[in-house]
């Protein structure tokens, strides 16, 4: 029993640490997974992936053209979202949509002008591929914009002030450039944290066990805590290195702002990285087996992390049950936090709340490492 209770001894957990540290270092996969890995995939969903529609090429037909019709059509030319195209004939405008050569029609037809100059409402065919639904929705919004401008500039022209009772003034806070890369890189750190902590040690650890060296860990005098902080805190530190690597590169490259505190940020994400660090010594501790733990952290954490975190499906949108699934996953509260870090500011009633599910989530995983890790080989 003395060699499992009792204090923890600073000279032996130094060792391990050390140990640790020159294990890590020497092997170039714990470095290309804490450095290299964040680094392609935020120029991945950083330049790659944009869940914004611009230059969506759309096929404007106008059959008996006007200064009526071009007035309208100007909107859509001015508009850094539509890149149009004139075409002659209603079947072939269908044609290059079932084509995928435009992604949707704007039909202006031959009474448009005379409509429009005799005050009633004119007729104007949209139709958009809706094979993609989410920008099938976001072209239909477009045109309506263009749609609703078009007809403030009419009612101006006609009586000097718009035609409607009530004005509408558009204001968009947080995010006001509409930026997917603003939403998507904060979001996409949680999954880099998830894949350090989680994966990472799963691995290296399940990797010990493979090799025996754990066993000929277990038989020296080395206590039970010393050896759980002795793997923690290399790879926490290696985590959170890996933590700056990826918000420097977020604000400097991809311009994402931080409007929030830094050692907001920080903490945080050092509750999330225990938590991860929890889980992945728990499999490991679990599965001992290089394998099956890379199997059950992908399936367990970093797929949660990336589907049903919020980082890029709205969680609001989920059908109940996997709202209520969602609640027991660590990386739906540090996405939250980090949207509203990055985007918002220091919202207290988000990040405390947040902050306290991490808490006791890493205590839980923490404490259920301890639990499973002995000094008897079973």
């Amino acid at each position: 029993m003395s060699g499992i209770s009792g204090k923890v001894r600073p000279m032996r957990l130094k060792g391990l640490i050390r140990k640790e540290a020159l294990q890590i270092l020497r092997d170039p996969s714990s470095i290309g997974i804490a450095f290299v890995l964040p680094l392609v995939l935020l120029l991945i969903f950083g330049y790659g992936v944009s869940l914004d529609a611009r230059d969506v090429p759309l096929a404007v037909l106008v059959e008996r053209p006007t200064a009526q019709t071009a007035a309208f059509t100007a909107g859509f030319s001015h508009s850094e979202y539509f890149d149009p195209r004139q075409y002659a004939d209603i079947r072939a405008a269908e044609d290059a949509l079932r084509s995928g050569e435009v992604d949707g029609i704007v039909w202006l037809r031959g009474d448009f002008s005379r409509k429009v100059l005799s005050g009633e409402t004119p007729d104007i065919g949209v139709f958009v591929n809706g094979v993609d639904a989410n920008t099938g929705r976001i072209i239909e919004g477009y045109v309506q914009g263009v749609w609703s401008s078009w007809q403030g500039q009419l009612a101006v022209l006609r009586g000097g002030g718009p035609g409607f009772p009530v004005e509408l003034e558009q204001r968009v806070w947080f995010n006001p450039g509409l930026r997917s890369r603003d939403f998507l890189v904060p979001g996409l750190i949680a999954v880099i944290m998830t894949l350090i902590g989680a994966l990472l040690t799963a691995l290296v650890v399940a990797r010990e066990w493979e090799r025996g060296t754990m066993e000929a860990l277990l038989v020296t005098p080395v206590r039970i805590p010393e050896i759980l902080l002795g793997k923690l805190l290399p790879y926490f530190l290696l985590g959170m290195g890996g933590l700056l690597f990826s918000v420097a590169t977020a604000v400097w490259l991809f311009a994402v702002p931080l409007r929030g505190s830094m050692w907001v940020l920080l903490a945080a994400s050092a509750l999330f990285l225990l938590t991860a660090l929890g889980m992945g010594l728990l499999i490991s501790t679990v599965t001992r087996n290089q394998f099956v733990a890379g199997q059950v952290a992908i399936i367990a954490t970093f797929l949660p992390a990336f589907i049903l975190s919020g980082f890029i499906f709205d969680i609001n949108s989920m059908p109940a049950p996997i709202q209520l699934l969602t609640h027991i996953l660590p990386a739906r509260y540090y996405v939250a936090i980090l949207q509203t870090v990055f985007l918002a500011g220091n919202v207290w009633s988000v990040v405390l709340l947040n902050s306290l599910a991490l808490l006791a989530m890493g205590a839980f995983f923490l404490v259920q490492v301890r639990r499973k890790t002995s000094k008897r080989l079973q």
